[in-house]
């Protein structure tokens, strides 16, 4: 009778695992490695406005666009935007310039609000009354306001509109953080 004696190398078996679970860990450093350094760190916006003739800012995604906007200016220059608001203007802005302008809730019971809005130019601008709501046309480019760089809608066509049945807009998706303790 032929009987065979079959023993498992221990120190072999154990040094296979080890061999396998390095190269996983080395795979998934390289990886790692490969996307912190060749994707320089830049984030999908879900709400990255998609490039068209004209694009439409709606109450619903408007929070979030200017957040995206505001947050990379160089990947919307140059894009025309359509959108309602209301004229609001500030004591140091130009006779040309304006904020067109939306209430934001910022709170879950809705009962506190700020401004928000994109800066904008406009040479007939004088011709609109502070919190006359408009529809205007135009194109983000880059401004400066109190030496900081930020998007400016260079208006092409600004018309006097009536005001719409909401007149405010959320705040983008969970994400905005509140720049005062005083609201």
């Amino acid at each position: 009778m032929f009987i065979y004696n079959f023993k498992v190398n221990g120190g072999w078996l154990l040094r296979f695992i080890i061999i396998i679970l390095s190269v996983f860990m080395l795979i998934v450093f390289g990886i790692s490695l490969y996307k912190i350094f060749f994707t320089s760190g830049k984030f999908i916006v879900s709400d990255k406005i998609e490039a068209k003739e004209i694009t439409e800012i709606s109450p619903d995604n408007y929070s979030n666009i200017l957040q995206a906007v505001h947050n990379d200016i160089n990947s919307y220059l140059g894009m025309k935007i359509k959108f309602t608001g209301y004229v609001y203007r500030l004591l140091d802005f130009k006779d040309n310039q304006f904020v067109i302008a939306r209430d934001m809730y910022i709170n879950e019971a809705k009962t506190q609000t700020v401004v928000i809005g994109f800066l904008s130019e406009f040479n007939n601008a004088k011709d609109f009354q502070e919190g006359a709501w408009v529809n205007i046309t135009g194109t983000i480019e880059k401004g400066k306001y109190h030496n900081e760089e930020i998007p400016i809608v260079k208006i092409e066509q600004m018309e006097g509109t009536e005001k719409p049945s909401n007149i405010f807009v959320d705040s983008p998706d969970n994400t905005y953080v509140q720049t005062s303790g005083l609201l």
